[in-house]
């Protein structure tokens, strides 16, 4: 039986299988689906901004 591998979230920092990848780095499926719920004025909102930069920030290293 063939698992899918599993990938840390650079959102939550969980292991999980469903997800996206940008760039070099995972975003789970539940944290993708806050990131597009959550309004621009939440508190949040800058949590999942300052999680985002370090796909960038690695990138550019």
């Amino acid at each position: 039986m063939n698992e899918l591998a599993k990938c840390t979230c650079i959102i939550c920092g969980q292991q999980k299988e469903d997800g996206i990848h940008i760039v070099s780095e995972f975003i789970c499926d539940a944290c993708e689906s806050e990131m597009v719920r959550t309004d621009v004025q939440e508190e949040k909102y800058h949590f999942f901004i300052h999680r985002m930069k370090q796909i960038w920030m690695k990138e550019n290293v």
